[in-house]
């Protein structure tokens, strides 16, 4: 297959103009931050914020122009805008309203996220509600519990899929025991794997399992949304989505495209996982995603041997943050050597020890989110937009 070139991109995006001033956006000098990796492209196109809403004709046109490309596998444009230099702005790239993908705002006192109407339509449709699942940090056990609550949800007698969002880390291929590539028909939509019942993607179906991803914030966004877009989803209850840990442009982008019916955030008891679990909640809350509760994972050991309980990492705590926070308890699943051996074999615990009290507190917890999103108490949600001030 060929190789495209920066080269040949700009070349392609000199026949796209801008409609207000009868020039190409390259001449003018509206591209930048173009990445290009394996047929994969991303770029921005700075405009003039008060412009921003009007320009999405001219974003799709240049997206179109560069797909045309030999080589070319997937593109995806934004629409960034820069402050006027007299409006205490530097001169920096903000996003554009209404279309532009929301980069992560690290320092302290700088612009902060507020929802605003959105008419973007919904990125997959025949799925009636989409959770995410998510955590302020690695390491609690975030992927197992996405994938033994969506096999508890099917258990209930729902249509489920999942989706792991997880680009830089994707874990669903080895936990569901799926081995494989998507296939497809038409040559633009893929074909999810499926297994217990359950339809599942995954970038990790797509590159070798030690091949590690080394893409930049556009190449991410590409892939989530051709992940959602692209895929053969079918009519589904519910989508759950295995969110990344951290609260950067993956999380952005999915609660910026996707009308999420709300997120459960998951985290182990000590204090210091609590309070990067706050920052991923507070983010949901921010972009107008309800939060369904907390799910405190670890929750205590129980020796195999003896019986004896240990809380290695602290008991309670998640409970406790719920309630300070006023946002729902959720439950408890216990640290425990059969979960972790049945996620590493790809049969998870929900599938393989449907009458195990790890399976049990987990179908609990399945009942009380369904009973949210389910009855339609979170409501339904347009995606909102990300603006900056």
């Amino acid at each position: 297959m060929a190789r495209v070139t920066e080269d040949q991109i700009l070349a392609a995006l000199k026949v796209v103009e801008d409609p207000d001033k009868g020039q190409d956006i390259v001449s003018l000098g509206m591209v930048s931050g173009l990445v290009v990796k394996d047929g994969n492209v991303g770029f921005a196109i700075e405009v003039d914020p008060k412009r921003g809403p009007q320009l999405e004709p001219l974003r799709q046109a240049a997206e179109k122009a560069v797909d045309a490309l030999p080589g070319v596998l997937s593109v995806t444009a934004v629409l960034t805008a820069h402050r006027p230099g007299g409006q205490g702005g530097s001169g920096q790239a903000q996003p554009a309203p209404q279309t532009a993908q929301p980069r992560a705002q690290a320092a302290a006192g700088g612009p902060q996220a507020r929802p605003a109407q959105n008419t973007q339509k919904t990125l997959v449709p025949g799925i009636k509600s989409i959770i995410a699942v998510a955590s302020g940090k690695g390491g609690v056990g975030k992927s197992t519990t996405a994938i033994n609550l969506a096999l508890a949800l099917k258990a209930s007698g729902l249509t489920v899929g999942i989706l792991d969002a997880d680009i830089y880390g994707p874990s669903l291929p080895r936990m569901m025991g799926i081995s494989g590539r998507p296939t497809t028909e038409d040559g633009k939509t893929l074909k999810p794997l499926e297994r217990f019942g359950i339809k599942c993607m995954s970038i990790g179906f797509l590159v070798p399992e030690d091949s590690p991803t080394i893409w930049r914030g556009p190449m991410v966004m590409s892939a989530l949304e051709q992940m959602l877009r692209d895929v053969l989803w079918g009519e589904l209850d519910v989508l759950v989505v295995d969110m990344p840990p951290g609260t950067g442009d993956a999380q952005l982008t999915m609660s910026q495209r996707v009308p999420l019916a709300g997120a459960v955030i998951v985290s182990t008891p000590q204090d210091i996982a609590l309070l990067d679990a706050r920052k991923g909640l507070n983010m949901f809350r921010k972009v107008d995603v309800p939060v369904l509760g907390i799910i405190e994972n670890m929750s205590y050991f129980l020796c195999p041997s003896c019986g004896e309980r240990s809380d290695i990492f602290g008991h309670g705590g998640a409970r406790d943050e719920a309630e300070r926070i006023g946002v729902d308890f959720l439950g408890e699943v216990p640290l425990h050597m059969d979960i972790r051996e049945t996620s590493d074999a790809g049969n998870p615990i929900v599938v393989s020890a449907p009458d195990s009290p790890h399976s049990v507190a987990y179908k609990g917890i399945a009942d009380k989110v369904w009973s949210k999103v389910g009855s339609g108490e979170t409501g339904s949600r347009a995606a909102p937009n990300i603006v900056f001030n």
